[in-house]
């Protein structure tokens, strides 16, 4: 069930979330966050994995570090943060189905924020769904109705590439995950979005001192960026390459190395087919509902059909294979392919890297290491000359 609370105008200036408490037991539960100020709100369920999502405007969070962790009743965590551009979100994690029963806000009083407070109930799994699709369905007539066309898909957007004018190619580095989602952790706690956006910045510092290439990063600090976004960032900047920096976990110990994933509509086997859900799925777990990118994401992939993108994101990999081989350990099969959406940019060959599994505590140490990252760094950067001098000649022949 989706809640949309309104409230009057206040004066100017970002409500701040000074406190946030969960009471109750394993049938009932209330959330509740303190706020300097009212302000307007939506909050809804979304399924797999189950939890709801509170959506605010430009909200500062000034809460204690790690009060997300504690759980209580249906309640697992909760995490929160800026989502886009004057709007923040707070995402509560719950032990299975539930249902929204009532939210509210009280107005602030002398001496006392102002409070939102989210009551939830625990359900089956059947009256979850029938809830959840009664509410799409009624949410999809309101938005037709409010529009005097039908409505329809958005149509991928026809690009064309215009020439480099300054001469240097164009690298978008994507440091995965950031802000509300900490993508995978290790068990002594080291998170994915530093690991990336630390090697990131290393191998743009690299690239740079090539002087051979502009660098954009999609995100330079910790926030969160939906994997739409990412996309965007490589086709706006008429990207030369795009490279999405990840560091998986899987169960056990064993798994370790680097490997690079290129596009493909098919997956070259079960493990990368299993990453590929988790890592599509970052935006879930933003608390993002993807399923209106469905029909889009189809157009782009026959749009991809009829380019060569894929092929040269495969001749990089194989290009930056060969020069990692000698400096560090790669996976069984280092070069593999499935549909991850973050690569699904038209005209951008686009390739995944995952830098190694912080499953592996010797991957872990070697994936924080600074010595370690400098040496992968600049083993990248000369794939990137190789890869564009052999490019380059091909096309002068």
């Amino acid at each position: 069930m989706i809640f949309i609370g309104l409230q009057p105008s206040l004066a100017a200036g970002d409500a701040v979330a000074t406190g946030t408490r969960v009471g109750g037991d394993e049938n009932r539960t209330r959330f509740v966050a303190d706020i300097s100020k009212t302000v307007n709100y939506s909050v809804y369920v979304l399924p797999d994995p189950y939890r709801v999502v509170i959506d605010l405007p430009n909200v500062t969070f000034d809460l204690p570090p790690g009060i997300g962790q504690k759980v209580r009743g249906l309640v697992s965590q909760y995490r929160y943060g800026q989502v886009e551009e004057g709007k923040s979100r707070i995402v509560i994690d719950t032990q299975g189905p539930v249902l929204i029963e009532k939210s509210f806000l009280v107005d602030p009083q002398p001496g006392q924020p102002a409070r939102l407070v989210v009551d939830l109930v625990k359900t089956t799994e059947k009256a979850f769904v029938k809830s959840y699709n009664s509410e799409q369905a009624k949410l999809q007539q309101d938005i037709a109705a409010l529009s005097a066309e039908p409505l329809a898909p958005p149509a991928a957007e026809k690009k064309i590439i215009l020439p480099n004018k300054r001469g240097k190619k164009i690298i978008v580095l994507d440091p995965g995950h950031g802000g509300i989602d900490p993508g995978a952790i290790s068990r002594a706690g080291t998170k994915e979005k530093d690991v990336v956006l630390s090697f990131a910045s290393v191998l743009r510092k690299a690239l740079l001192a090539t002087g051979k290439y502009e660098v954009v990063m999609t995100r330079s600090d910790d926030r969160f960026i939906s994997l739409r976004n990412r996309v965007t960032v490589a086709r706006d900047k008429n990207a030369d390459l795009f490279l999405a920096i990840h560091a998986d976990t899987v169960r056990g110990k064993d798994a370790r190395g680097v490997t690079l994933y290129t596009l493909s509509e098919k997956a070259s086997d079960a493990e990368a087919e299993a990453l590929a859900k988790r890592e599509n799925r970052a935006d879930i777990i933003g608390g993002l509902d993807l399923e209106a990118e469905t029909e889009e994401i189809t157009d782009i992939l026959i749009d991809l059909a009829q380019r060569e993108s894929k092929n040269h994101a495969m001749f990089f990999s194989k290009k930056a294979v060969s020069h990692l081989k000698p400096l560090t350990l790669m996976t069984g099969k280092p070069l593999r392919s499935a549909g991850f959406m973050v690569l699904k940019a038209p005209d951008v060959p686009s390739v995944l890297l995952e830098l190694g599994f912080l499953s592996s505590e010797s991957d872990e140490k070697l994936l924080t290491s600074a010595a370690w990252q400098t040496k992968i760094a600049k083993a990248f950067a000369t794939a990137m000359d190789a890869y564009f001098a052999t490019e380059l000649a091909s096309t002068a022949n």
